[in-house]
């Protein structure tokens, strides 16, 4: 495994990170159990992993219950954890500068921490990103000031947003959507490693369909039944294309965690895992990194034939 900076005051963070939204009760994945959650945290570790992120809407509550539990006996000063503002515990949202502090109490104690690592606006409206406007970012440095957090930043889509987020506040960690069908945030990558602004990169596998385990077939439920039928076979369409480009080089998952580390800018990698086995896979992709010939192909595959389409997430 190896390490790079996320923010100036924690520990080098792994490349592949551990996305803990599956460790909730009914968090939409297949339901583990409280001790196949804390297993897989505990594998995780053995693996490298010292990055966790999650949220308070992660199974409301129980994914940053059951990381706590799983982390009670870890070296606090090894391992980086990583938590939201925005999605609450109750299924909800609430974006409002007076509910930072109440959300990150909740989040403290159910993780049974003093302090988080980092702390996300969890997808907020763009609007929420102009630290002109709102009195989020005064607070979030009050907490930084308390030692309650170490950093502060936004989990967002576009480069737009990033470019908004760096341009007007003190944030130094971005989460960005960014995988081989949704390129748009490399292009504020630059940007943000100029600023020492450390990148997650979530969604690497586009919610399963870079894991090649969907076609034009598939049918979904739950969370994944937003895309059409449209949208399922534009989405297959595109991922054959994905595996011709990347051949025999190495399997689809791994192709597109590589693709993700690929980017200097990009300090750790967040793919789901529901199993110890998917972990051991995600944790291995690290270990080959994909050619930078076939990373420049799917670079020009992503702007001659997907960035016009503007796929949903």
């Amino acid at each position: 495994m190896q390490y790079k900076t996320l923010t100036k005051l924690s520990p080098p963070v792994s490349e592949i990170g551990l996305g803990a939204w599956q460790l909730g009760v009914d968090a939409g994945w297949k339901n583990l159990s409280e001790q196949e959650a804390i297993s897989l945290v505990h594998r995780a570790i053995d693996l490298g992993v010292n990055f966790f992120d999650t949220a308070p809407n992660y199974g409301l509550g129980t994914g940053e219950a059951r990381l706590g539990k799983a982390l009670r006996d870890v070296d606090r000063s090894k391992i980086v954890v990583s938590t939201k503002f925005g999605h609450t515990d109750t299924g909800g949202t609430n974006y409002e500068a007076s509910h930072i502090r109440e959300s990150l109490e909740g989040s403290l104690r159910r993780l049974q921490l003093e302090y988080v690592d980092v702390l996300i606006l969890h997808s907020p409206p763009f609007e929420c990103l102009d630290g002109n406007k709102n009195d989020h970012y005064a607070i979030l440095e009050e907490l930084k000031e308390e030692g309650k957090i170490k950093a502060y930043g936004a989990s967002v889509d576009t480069s737009r947003e990033m470019r908004q987020l760096m341009e007007t506040t003190n944030s130094k960690v971005i989460e960005a959507f960014f995988n081989i069908l949704h390129q748009d945030t490399a292009s504020a990558f630059d940007q943000a490693k100029e600023e020492g602004v450390g990148i997650i990169a979530k969604i690497p596998l586009d919610s399963g369909w870079l894991s090649g385990k969907y076609d034009a077939n598939s049918s979904f439920s739950g969370v994944r039944s937003r895309w059409s039928k449209a949208d399922i076979q534009t989405r297959a369409r595109l991922v054959e294309g994905v595996k011709e480009i990347v051949g025999d080089e190495m399997g689809l998952v791994q192709a597109a965690i590589s693709f993700c580390l690929a980017y200097d800018a990009v300090s750790t990698v967040i793919p789901g895992c529901s199993s110890i086995a998917q972990l051991e896979g995600n944790v291995k992709s690290a270990e080959t990194p994909l050619s930078k010939a076939t990373v420049e192909k799917l670079e020009q595959f992503y702007q001659a034939e997907v960035m016009a389409l503007r796929l949903p997430w």
